[in-house]
């Protein structure tokens, strides 16, 4: 690893200089003296680049987000199974099916995040996903990592696989039509978090952003920091720092082009079990802090998670964020925060669609308005407003 003192730009984002990994030792014997420093240029993915930037700047648009419907087939399964459905493909794909063929859907949802099974899908009329979501002007993309396992020497932590024939996978989907990928990895407060599994996390998902690049994918950089714990937000600002710092130190050592990739981040909350709620004018403080500090302004978009957060919470704080400029687009990528209405008004009827759909452009024009800073919560639902926290949640 090169010692602090060097000096590592990235060819497109040459304002920002690459900092040190937060484990290495400031007396390190490594350094070089300061007439053999050199700084090293390279330029990241290859023909792919404008592409790359066109790609991140039409996902981040004014008053659009991201629609995540990637969950795998067992936790479609589980979201399946709560308006008793059983767990077939058929259902997966008329549930899905509802989502994206949305009237008007484009006009708030710039892109969609996909699991493998729906990228290679059709509706039932015969017409690919992949088509449908470009005739709204919604950029497909794909989910490329292959789960989380137990991180042998850490606390109990968890690393991300699929790096593995990622390149051939990727080249793949984007011939499918994808155009952007999404690799989510997990850090716990309440585990630490150990050095091991931050530096796992921070290397696993620059390696991904390199290749998936390198195959003409724009890579959502996802290092989300569960809500779980009872810590206070000061903490989690303390951590988020931590981990933001070692991401953007090995994206640049990998010679990713920061232009051409989109950020998921958690908001920087108390924990769901700390006996103090903060509110969205604090939680829109210690994010945007720790957003300043941590990521360079030639980044395009900050795509935020909810991560269990109920849907007016997360769009209230998404609101509350976009009150003032950002040196970045501020938005969203939710999933729950999108789906949790929409699912129950459904329940697996053909005569319920319609009213479905209704329910998924409100949470999206909700959305699209707190993208735009122009938010108001009067008028929504109960149901909208109860929190979807689960405590060890995986998918």
């Amino acid at each position: 690893m090169a010692s602090s003192s060097l000096v590592k730009l990235n060819a497109s984002s040459s304002s920002w200089i690459g900092q040190q990994s937060f484990n290495q030792r400031s007396g390190s014997s490594c350094r070089l003296p300061v007439s053999n420093r050199r700084v090293s240029v390279v330029r990241a993915a290859g023909s792919y680049t404008d592409e790359l930037i066109k790609t991140a700047k039409t996902i981040a648009s004014p008053g659009r987000g991201i629609l995540a419907i990637d969950e795998s087939n067992a936790t479609a399964g589980k979201r399946l199974a709560s308006i008793g459905l059983d767990n077939t493909e058929a259902n997966r794909q008329a549930y899905r099916q509802l989502l994206l063929t949305t009237p008007g859907l484009g006009d708030y949802i710039s892109g969609s995040i996909l699991f493998e099974e729906t990228l290679f899908q059709s509706t039932t009329d015969g017409k690919k996903f992949v088509d449908v979501l470009r005739d709204q002007n919604i950029v497909p993309g794909i989910k490329v990592d292959k789960g989380l396992v137990p991180l042998p020497g850490s606390n109990n932590e968890s690393w991300c696989q699929g790096l593995d024939g990622l390149a051939s996978r990727s080249a793949e989907y984007y011939k499918q039509g994808a155009r952007f990928a999404k690799w989510r990895t997990v850090v716990s407060i309440p585990c630490g978090p150990s050095a091991l599994a931050v530096k796992e996390a921070a290397w696993g998902l620059a390696r991904y952003a390199a290749i998936s690049q390198d195959n003409g994918l724009v890579p959502i950089v996802e290092p989300e920091i569960l809500l779980d714990g009872d810590h206070p937000i000061e903490r989690t600002l303390e951590v988020a720092e931590r981990v933001w710092a070692e991401v953007f130190y090995y994206l640049a050592e990998n010679n990713v082009v920061f232009e051409g990739i989109l950020l998921k981040p958690s908001m920087v909350t108390p924990g769901a079990e700390h006996k103090e709620k903060a509110t969205p004018d604090t939680i829109a403080k210690y994010t945007l802090t720790m957003l300043k500090r941590r990521v360079p302004p030639a980044v395009p978009g900050i795509m935020f998670l909810s991560g269990g957060q109920s849907e007016v919470e997360a769009t209230l704080n998404l609101h509350a964020m976009n009150q003032s400029p950002n040196p970045w687009h501020v938005s969203f990528s939710y999933a729950r925060a999108l789906q949790n209405t929409v699912l129950k008004t459904w329940q697996g009827r053909p005569e319920n669609v319609d009213a479905a759909q209704r329910a998924l452009l409100i949470r999206a024009k909700a959305n699209s308005l707190a993208q735009l800073g122009k938010y108001s919560a009067e008028g929504e639902s109960e149901e909208a407003k109860k929190g979807m926290f689960v405590k060890g949640y995986t998918y």
